[in-house]
């Protein structure tokens, strides 16, 4: 069951503040050329987020076949390809590159400092190099934040609400990346806030995904949360979902992409209304704007995704409250 009601009004906002009035009756006469750099593997999610992108696209005037053509390159979750794949892409000279996250933003920047690069929902971007500020960005970059790690300590207060016996969570997280490693600091002071202890276990490489199920069991915990990573776990969606199924732990996890694959819980921002508006950026920078004067955008509505039917294959059950607080329900 869907629950449309806050989540679908939300995202015909979103829409409708990404789609200027009238933009679709604005003619375009180029043919553009959209680069799509992916770090996962092209699955039905993550094309499904790409519908998104082209639909808002569509309404801006611009159709794939008439007078756009997007070329997507997907790293399969591999991270040593992403560099091999964004300067290919930015050898093909697009006129704009679209991508998700930080890494790939990165791998992109090394690349190019003159094609237009669109990142959607990165994490942390001025610290992380890819603009100079949310205002005014300059260089050749902008998109969106999605302020995911701001979210980690309400995560844990999400699932503790769920399932108010816990007492140790297993807080799966790759420590490479420096803002994530912040954030992961920065969630140590929450535990003892809830009442529950906090086991932090590291992955760095998709290899690794048997090890940290061993590392879990010998945990003792009673819970899972994974931090955003766009390194490991983003890219390897099953593989996480697959990992947190094996543990037969109730787990929370930040993007509504995790639940819809299977996962139990989630609370973030909508990666799909994300998409959409990187249209609207992509839109300004073929009618040429600059993307260091495109501001870069960050969520004002957070969401909580509940997959009632992984809850009941995994025999747990779920309080009415979380259930009434639910945006979607998936059945």
């Amino acid at each position: 069951m869907n629950r449309p009601s806050v989540v679908g009004a939300f995202a015909l906002v979103f829409l409708a503040l990404a789609v200027p009035p009238g933009a679709s009756a604005q003619p375009v006469d180029k043919v553009a050329r959209v680069g799509l750099l992916w770090p996962g593997e092209l699955t039905p999610a993550a094309m499904q987020l790409f519908e998104r992108f082209r639909e808002a696209l569509r309404v801006l005037g611009w159709v794939e076949g008439r007078n756009l053509v997007l070329d997507y390159r997907a790293a399969e979750g591999r991270s040593d390809r992403v560099l091999e794949l964004a300067a290919a892409l930015v050898e093909t000279h697009p006129d704009v590159i679209v991508t998700p996250s930080g890494p790939p933003a990165k791998a992109l920047q090394r690349a190019t400092a003159t094609i237009p690069i669109v990142f959607v929902a990165a994490t942390e971007p001025v610290k992380n190099g890819l603009v100079h500020s949310f205002s005014r960005p300059g260089g050749n970059l902008t998109g969106s934040a999605d302020m995911v790690h701001e979210l980690n300590a309400k995560r844990l207060e999400v699932l503790k609400d769920a399932f108010p016996r816990v007492r140790r969570i297993a807080v799966v997280w790759n420590p490479t990346s420096v803002v994530v490693y912040d954030a992961a600091s920065e969630l140590r002071a929450a535990g003892p806030a809830l009442g529950v202890e906090l086991v932090f276990i590291e992955i760095r490489r998709r290899e690794e995904f048997p090890e940290v199920f061993q590392q879990i069991e010998q945990s003792g915990a009673d819970a899972l949360a994974f931090l955003a990573d766009a390194i490991v776990l983003a890219p390897n969606t099953g593989d996480t979902v697959a990992l947190a199924a094996k543990t037969r732990l109730p787990a929370i996890f930040p993007y509504g992409r995790y639940v819809a694959a299977g996962g139990l819980l989630s609370y973030g921002a909508n990666i799909g209304d994300f998409f959409a508006r990187a249209a609207t950026t992509v839109d300004k920078i073929l009618k040429g704007a600059s993307p260091g004067d495109l501001p870069v955008e960050q969520p004002t509505k957070f969401e909580l995704v509940v997959n009632l039917k992984t809850a009941r294959a995994m025999g747990f059950e779920l309080p009415p409250g979380i259930l009434d607080r639910a945006d979607e329900v998936i059945e």
